[in-house]
């Protein structure tokens, strides 16, 4: 399998602490209302020791001084940064030489299709995008040295106006984090005129990659995968909504599912969306409409590895993007009584990518895709708070309930789209696992890392599940295969499964546990929420 992960270029200046670990810095960009709510957590102990060794500044900074004497100060700054990777192991010439290449290559793609702007674009713990645009000439320097960004705007509550930014001291964004390029996603958007961009990770000032990063979450466990001699073959399928649509056509012909006219209704938007995605690093392998007033859906061609998540993530800003052009919003929050899906399709295959290890060549799982399946189910309580984690978005599991049960049981079955765990066997995919229980406001890489924690798990463990009602055999797990239908239980169950915690990390999951409950608490009081919520998500 190939390696998951760009090497990040990164050193440290001094010795001490990092920032990560400190209460005051790690509540810095949220209101005092936030503050309150959100209370600071501990590192683990596992955690700490995957942190980076702090560098000794005095002799690091001696022997950049030897190795790099007399050379031009760009280059030496362009050195210093590739000597390190993001767990503090020195690079060798290949990785410096490589890396100043892609730079190079880069820069001769935006002389040559006129790029002006860059934008250095991250995910925050919600997926929506954030990001600061460059001038093109300052790309070098920014892609050896990162762009600073507060710390406090990939940590915000989903409510924009939670922050009260005129209420809040400047002091209390003055905590920066350093975005870093991958430049293997680097990409020149088709629909902004003159403008690049590339994702980036993440990392606190001090070389330590910030532990609430969904995409640095998402790394780490499929390179968990790589360990254990496994690849993940993964895409998103998406409903959404385009507003703008159902007031053009007549609401009563709005809702037909797959109807051609309405998947054609604006023929430049979607032949706009489809290209421009395409040539963004999105691969959109159909698009149709979908069963409410102006939703539609979209499916990705499968990729290894993180390339599922990106391209959800470039197409979940892309398309809002796009849609402004024609005079649409598109959204993928979930208003009450509406629901927007968001289902990860998935295979496990071998290192070497030859072997789908779901496929049995009869219509039934292999042991290890059983074993799987069993992960799946056993977690999925944990699952659901991440993949459906707003209080809305969770009424679509109201509907598989009969009468006011507070929780119900999922289920994995063949070619039954009403299950959590739809297995499939159709088509050119060979053998595969949809992963319903998301709604399309999750975010991308936070769903990834979740499926893949819980799948590694059944295998690991070698977790079986009863084929006829697709329940999770457990002796120590009494709520195994439940989904609760509030929010607030799912945060219990994500708080219980230690599986789940230590995958994800204990820091982030305390943080996201945090963050949820405080919008759980003030829901009724932002009566004004969806429509920022529409905007964004």
């Amino acid at each position: 399998m190939e390696k998951m992960e760009k090497d990040t270029f990164s050193y440290q200046t001094s010795a001490g602490v990092d920032d990560e670990e400190t209460d005051g810095n790690r509540m810095c960009g949220l209101s005092s209302r936030q503050r309150s709510k959100i209370s600071g957590t501990q590192l683990s102990a596992a955690e700490r020791e995957t942190m980076e060794e702090p560098l000794d500044a005095n002799s690091f900074n001696q022997e950049m001084q030897e190795l790099y004497v007399d050379k031009p100060p760009q280059l030496q700054e362009a050195e210093k940064e590739s000597r390190r990777d993001s767990s503090g192991k020195k690079l060798g010439s290949d990785s410096f030489l490589h890396f100043t290449s892609e730079i190079e290559h880069i820069e001769e793609q935006m002389a040559r299709d006129n790029v002006h702007f860059v934008r250095f674009e991250t995910t925050d713990i919600h997926g929506v995008s954030r990001s600061k645009s460059i001038p093109s000439r300052f790309f070098r320097t920014k892609a050896i040295n990162g762009v600073a960004m507060p710390k406090g705007y990939l940590e915000l509550t989903l409510n924009p106006r939670d922050r009260e930014t005129c209420h809040v001291p400047a002091s209390s964004f003055n905590c920066d984090i350093i975005l870093r390029p991958d430049l293997s996603t680097f990409r020149i958007l088709p629909w902004v005129e003159q403008t690049a961009r590339v994702i980036c990770d993440p990392f606190m000032v001090m070389g330590n990659p910030l532990l609430t990063s969904p995409r640095h979450i998402a790394k780490q466990q499929l390179n968990q995968l790589q360990k254990n001699g496994f690849a993940l073959y993964s895409a998103f399928t998406y409903e959404f909504c385009i507003y703008g649509i159902a007031e053009i056509v007549n609401s009563k012909t709005i809702s037909f599912p797959a109807a051609t006219l309405l998947s054609n209704h604006d023929q430049s938007f979607i032949q706009e969306l489809m290209d421009g995605m395409y040539h963004a690093g999105a691969n959109i392998e159909s698009f149709s409409s979908s069963a409410g007033p102006g939703q539609m859906e979209i499916s990705f061609h499968p990729e290894f590895g993180l390339g599922a998540a990106d391209s959800a993530f470039t197409f979940r800003t892309g398309i809002k993007e796009v849609a402004k052009k024609y005079n649409y919003i598109a959204s993928f929050f979930t208003e009450d009584g509406f629901y927007n899906s968001g289902i990860l399709t998935h295979s496990l295959w071998d290192s070497s990518r030859q072997h789908n290890l779901f496929a049995s060549g009869a219509q039934e799982l292999t042991e290890i895709g059983k074993n799987w399946l069993a992960g799946l189910l056993m977690h999925s309580a944990a699952l659901s708070c991440l993949m459906a984690p707003t209080v809305t978005c969770r009424k679509c599991y109201s509907g598989c309930s009969k009468g006011s049960k507070e929780a119900v049981v999922a289920k994995g079955a063949w070619n039954d789209n009403s299950c959590a765990f739809n297995i499939q066997n159709h088509g050119d995919k060979g053998t595969w696992i949809e992963n319903q229980l998301g709604s399309a406001t999750a975010n991308p890489y936070l769903v990834l890392s979740a499926t893949i924690a819980a799948g590694l798990d059944g295998v690991k463990r070698k977790l079986t599940f009863q084929e006829t009602s697709g329940k999770a055999q457990s002796s120590t797990l009494t709520k195994a295969g439940m989904i609760p239908l509030k929010l607030e239980d799912a945060l219990v169950a994500l708080r219980e499964d230690e599986c789940i915690r230590e995958a994800l990390g204990d820091y982030f999951v305390q943080y996201f546990i945090n963050i949820k409950q405080y919008e759980v608490e003030t829901e009724e009081l932002d009566v004004e929420r969806n429509k920022f919520l529409e905007y964004f998500i």
